[in-house]
């Protein structure tokens, strides 16, 4: 019986898939739930009254374009500071280290949900936005610290798998998010604790994560990057468990030390902007951003992330009626979209390969964002209750809230998935940090977009013409990913540089194909058919002796 652990996990050792590792993966991979909290509570949290009231979001003497207006403010705030945390995110994680920086961005988090909360007492909604925006610098950092940590810790077989960690995490925070202001909204009074303690689970979870780093290993790539040789080589050997001298942990290094000598020997001389300069001067570099830039625009102007943010206003306008069916409703899409995101990432990326797992959810996506687009365009009063409905008519609003669930496994699937993993694997490591924090900065500026968007399209543009224009921007996606995107799978970090080195209109089609076999040491050995390669890491700094590297294949 065919068995795709088995297969894909036949060139790893099986000490390597041991507690440190997964500890890590947990540690790091919890901070997806930091983003997925604030997702799923602000929404949800603006449908609770006491809220509504305090921060005038049933202000009679507003009209419906400045409630609008102010709900989106107070969503948005957030991915407003998220786009300063990821732009910083790169310095930070480079100069102290993905431990510490995880810690620092926990301290922030925790600071401007303290600054959120107490705004219940002065009923500040300048408090609500200071709060939220210092909350979403912390937020912000997640995205780069976390996937970056997983991308570099993890044996390259089930890398997909580890960074998924991280977006699957997402929708824990969703789901959990969901469920407590839905519990609240039924056994806590109308009162300010109402919204209050659901949102203190952002307290939790910060807390959590940060007294976890201190008993996780730092990243081994980043050790050698700054010069610490001996602690890199112990802590990957701890990481793999696996003696220092293993040829599985002696390759892993060589690759590393390989392309951090490559990147000296290009970058001599040069000044601290040097980095930025080679980023956007290389052919290969420039490749590598327009993958970063497109996937975060594509992905945040599908629709499926303003679906998560707006989820009750969604199913309201689906025909869903009554505050606690709206918030029970939008708590099964949590669960649905965390239960799709396991699923994506323990059988499909890293077995079903990126390319095609991302084309098949965005495919599911575009089909559920249709059906929507088109229902809406011809029942446009289906959210007005006072207008009479036919059997049909209810028979169609029902399947249209189905596709709301489908549209969330799509999302799962496909873009959610690859926006993080994508941009913490196809950078080398001298440019892994500052590429991943461009792309996530641009991820929250098109997520802040959105959000604040959102609301005002609604009106402007009428609710079929908004799930049109997601149509259509899918659609888009759909095209960019078969033309553009390479396969990642399988492939060492250090090894991808050969197949960014290709012809740009070759890469996304044929580059994975080219390439195979070629590259990092650790990838020829595991898909050669007999090599011994005699391996001399005194150059590396790494004070061992020379090590000869057999395998029989």
């Amino acid at each position: 019986m065919w068995n795709p652990w088995r297969e894909n996990l036949k060139e790893t050792p099986k000490e390597s898939l041991n507690w440190r590792l997964w500890f890590g993966v947990f540690v790091f991979g919890l901070m997806g739930a930091a983003r997925g909290i604030d997702e799923g509570l602000i929404g949800t949290t603006s449908e609770l009254e006491p809220f509504r009231n305090k921060f005038g979001l049933n202000d009679d003497d507003k009209s419906k374009h400045e409630i609008a207006e102010l709900l989106s403010n107070i969503t948005s705030m957030v991915q407003m500071g998220s786009i300063l945390g990821a732009l910083i995110a790169f310095f930070i994680t480079d100069r102290i280290g993905r431990l510490w920086a995880t810690r620092q961005l926990c301290v922030v988090w925790i600071t401007g949900i303290v600054i959120f909360l107490t705004a219940a007492k002065t009923g500040s909604i300048g408090q609500i936005y200071v709060g939220r925006f210092i909350a979403g610098v912390g937020i912000g950092q997640t995205t780069v610290v976390a996937p970056t940590y997983l991308a570099e810790t993890a044996p390259r077989a089930i890398r997909g798998l580890c960074v998924c960690a991280f977006s699957g995490s997402v929708y824990i925070g969703i789901m959990l998010a969901y469920f407590a202001t839905w519990g609240a909204s039924l056994h806590i009074e109308p009162t300010d604790a109402q919204w209050l303690i659901p949102n203190s689970m952002h307290l939790m979870f910060a807390g959590v994560i940060l007294t976890l780093s201190f008993f996780a290993k730092e990243s081994p790539r980043w050790l050698i990057k700054v010069g610490r040789h001996e602690e890199a080589l112990a802590g990957l050997s701890q990481l793999r468990n696996l003696p220092g001298d293993h040829p599985y942990v002696t390759s892993e290094i060589i690759d590393i030390n390989d392309q951090m000598n490559r990147e000296r020997e290009a970058t001599m001389g040069i000044s601290w902007l040097g980095p930025v300069k080679e980023l956007f001067t290389s052919k290969a570099n420039l490749y590598r951003i327009q993958l970063s830039i497109m996937s975060q625009l594509l992905s945040q102007w599908s629709g499926a992330n303003s679906i998560t943010i707006y989820a009750p206003q969604y199913f309201a306008m689906m025909g869903t009626t009554g505050q606690n069916e709206k918030l029970y409703a939008t708590a099964i899409f949590g669960v649905v979209k965390f239960v799709s995101s396991m699923l994506c990432a323990f059988f499909l990326i890293d077995f079903f390969g990126r390319k095609r797992a991302l084309s098949t959810g965005i495919t599911i996506q575009l089909l559920s964002m249709l059906y929507m687009a088109i229902f809406l365009l011809v029942d446009n009063n289906i959210a007005d209750k006072s207008v009479p409905q036919t059997s049909s008519q209810k028979h169609a609003a029902m399947g249209a809230i189905v596709m709301i669930y489908f549209s969330g496994f799509g999302w799962a699937l496909g873009w959610n998935s690859i926006q993080y993993l994508i941009n913490s694997e196809i950078y080398p490591l001298r440019l892994r940090a500052l590429g991943g924090s461009i792309a996530m900065t641009f991820h929250f500026v098109n997520q802040y977009g959105n959000s604040k968007a959102v609301p005002l399209m609604f009106i402007s543009m009428t609710t079929g013409g908004t799930m049109m224009f997601f149509s259509c921007v899918t659609t888009i996606g759909l095209m960019w990913v078969y033309f553009f995107l390479p396969e990642t799978t399988g492939k060492s970090l250090e090894s991808l540089d050969e197949m960014f080195n290709l012809p740009w209109h070759v890469i996304g089609r044929k580059g994975a194909a080219l390439t195979r076999g070629t590259g990092g040491m650790s990838e020829i050995l595991d898909t050669s058919g007999e090599k011994a390669a005699t391996v001399e890491m005194e150059n590396s700094d790494v004070h061992t002796h020379t090590h000869r590297v057999e395998q029989k294949a």
